[in-house]
């Protein structure tokens, strides 16, 4: 009667957790999954050319145009190109600021720091990115600063891009490497100390492999959203065109077309993943 009444019990758990479950991972699926499905099943639709209208009539001739037009080609490699560099950039930014904050800071001060890093993500995205023209511009900060110098700031165009980016996404690279580096024992660091190893083999040896997994993880973060970032080439980018607002001027002109377009940046995240999940990234999430 007991085992009886444990596997009922057991039972009823298991539908409890699906009642609770069930519908938001039913929308999720829908909204998501289901979205993403029909967005890639309309790259292969056409577009009428006298009335504009989408014919759905399987073809793969956007597929075809966009593997064989060289302007989507330069344009898919300039995207990719960004998005890695703001990703390194983020990643040489990150460490030693989450190692300051983790390891450095006394803890009294580890609680401001960290609301200092999460606060740039309370202000409104196009806030930043506009505060950044304003700071490009001919006689904006930047050219204030470096004038006195004989230099000269990088102005709006891809530059720009990479630098208005690496600021927006900072945040999310930061924050799991601090939380990698505050979780690292210091009699680790105490033990390669006595062992000999200086600052900088500690730091090879020691706090990168450990660190690796979370540099990985944002990574995740800053690769993707600049893969899919189009407003802010709109506003400091200057004739500089990427994959996100390429797609969005082909939505008004031909839909199937944009969503072609759309899968590249989709299926460079699904390869991207892929090669990062043997290095435990996913975990750190």
């Amino acid at each position: 009667m007991r085992r009886a009444g444990a596997g009922g019990g057991a039972g009823g758990a298991r539908l409890r957790l699906a009642a609770l479950l069930g519908p938001p991972l039913l929308w999720l699926t829908l909204a998501y999954l289901g979205s993403l499905a029909v967005l890639l099943l309309s790259a292969f639709w056409t577009t009428d050319s006298f009335t504009s209208d989408v014919v759905r009539t399987w073809n793969t001739d956007n597929i075809q145009e966009l593997l064989t037009t060289p302007v989507y080609r330069t344009i898919a490699l300039r995207t990719l190109a960004i998005a890695v560099a703001v990703t390194l950039l983020d990643a040489l930014l990150a460490l030693p600021m989450a190692f300051c904050m983790a390891r450095v800071a006394s803890p009294r001060w580890r609680r401001p720091l960290l609301v200092a890093v999460l606060t740039p993500l309370w202000a409104s995205y196009l806030v930043k990115a506009y505060a950044w023209r304003v700071m490009l511009s001919e006689d904006g900060v930047v050219n204030s600063l470096l004038s006195p110098l004989g230099l000269h700031g990088p102005g709006y165009g891809t530059p720009a891009v990479v630098l208005v980016l690496a600021y927006l996404w900072l945040p999310y690279m930061i924050l799991p490497v601090y939380a990698a580096l505050e979780r690292l024992p210091e009699r680790t660091l105490e033990a390669s100390a006595d062992l000999g190893a200086g600052t900088w083999r500690t730091l090879r040896s020691v706090v990168l492999p450990a660190v690796r997994p979370a540099l990985f993880a944002g990574s995740v973060f800053t690769f993707s959203l600049s893969l899919g970032d189009y407003i802010t080439v709109q506003i400091v980018g200057g004739k500089t065109q990427l994959l996100g607002n390429a797609i969005a001027s082909q939505v008004t002109l031909d839909l199937p077309m944009a969503a072609a377009l759309s899968a590249v940046p989709v299926v460079l995240i699904v390869c991207y993943l892929a090669a990062v999940r043997r290095a435990g990234a996913l975990d750190a999430l």
